[in-house]
């Protein structure tokens, strides 16, 4: 199974589609899922949702498909293009990557640059560069040259990154949420429930879990899943942050996030998905983070609010081109969630 994740894993990392262009990352899941579900369909927003017919009970997976980015939104008469970015980077990691313009004429790689410290004056090279100060080089010498390569306003750009191993572990970019993705696909794969799955590839999570609330108001589940990432502590420096979420020691089940204000998951829930995984011998962890929430958040306030919860695998560097998994734990999270949804007749109608 770990192989078959790795490789799952692989088309969907190297795959790109910031918010609101995630159509890459929804072929590749069509692809998976079509022979081992009764139907899949796109719905007004851009939402795949697949459906593995059952009983009246309908239960509603969920994993974004969008990886954060960034957007043209000026091109300088000498060719040079600035950008806005669509999600929440942190500048440190911008600088220097190489990127790919996705414009109409196919795909274009340009390089993210700044003034150099070599002709910076002292206190300029004590400060971070912010993303505005940056810009995309894509080799042009003119703005006309720019165009003529089908880039404009608009034209969406990702980080040019491919996944490879690091020792037993794994890296790559958009492991948020394309782990979350990988995990979902491989649970619905898995289980043996008798209930009427949904499973859901979400549009723009990371620019306000959009994608969530409108899948989750047509469907009204009886409960859900949402599939994600979180921040592993495991790394030095991360220790400040107290809490204790570890690489290989299995997915996290998420108590709380964003201190509160995003999700509180009900004694319901963590009962469902924590007996699951001891019932099942599954190893996990438990979450409460102050930063950062899911799709769960505006799952679970759609209409008469759903019962939802989180699993996620713990990652280090999310947010960076460079995120780090353990494959095992993706392996353990499609476990938990499959079988999660044998057991979903226990607790909710």
């Amino acid at each position: 199974m770990e192989d078959e994740l790795f490789g799952l894993l692989e088309k969907l990392s190297n795959a790109h589609g910031i918010s609101g262009y995630e159509d890459e990352i929804r072929e590749v899941i069509k692809a998976e899922l079509e022979d081992f579900v009764d139907e899949i369909k796109i719905d007004n927003l851009g939402n795949l949702i697949a459906i593995k017919n059952g009983s009246e009970q309908k239960l509603m997976l969920a994993a974004h498909m969008d990886e954060i980015g960034f957007m043209v939104k000026y091109i300088d008469d000498r060719g040079f293009i600035r950008v806005t970015p669509i999600g929440g980077w942190f500048a440190q990691t911008v600088l220097n990557q190489r990127v790919i313009l996705h414009g109409s004429k196919g795909k274009v790689y340009g390089v993210f640059g700044c003034k150099p410290p070599h002709i910076m004056q002292e206190d300029e090279r004590k400060k971070v560069i912010k993303i505005k100060d940056m810009f995309v080089d894509v080799g042009a010498s003119n703005k006309d040259e720019v165009l003529e390569m089908g880039i404009n306003i608009g034209t969406p750009i990702t980080v040019d990154r491919e996944l490879v191993r690091l020792g037993q572990k794994v890296t790559g970019k958009a492991f948020d949420d394309r782990a979350g993705i990988a995990a979902m696909i491989a649970a619905l794969k898995e289980t043996k429930s008798d209930a009427t799955i949904y499973a859901v590839g979400t549009v723009q999570e990371e620019v306000g879990l959009k994608g969530a609330r409108t899948s989750a108001f047509a469907i009204e589940p009886s409960a859900a899943i949402a599939l994600d990432v979180c921040v592993a502590t495991d790394f030095p420096g991360a220790e400040s942050a107290h809490m204790d979420i570890k690489l290989g020691k299995g997915p996290a089940i998420t108590v709380a996030d964003a201190a509160g204000r995003g999700l509180i998951a009900s004694k319901k829930v963590l009962d469902w998905l924590t007996e699951s995984a001891q019932k099942s011998e599954i190893p996990y962890q438990l979450e409460v983070a102050e930063g950062g929430t899911t799709d769960a958040t505006a799952i679970h306030l759609t209409k008469a609010g759903i019962p939802t919860g989180v699993v996620s695998i713990p990652a280090r560097y999310i947010h960076t081109p460079v995120e780090v998994i353990d494959i095992r734990d993706l392996k353990n999270t499609a476990l938990l969630v499959a079988r999660a949804l044998e057991r979903a007749d226990r607790y909710f109608k």
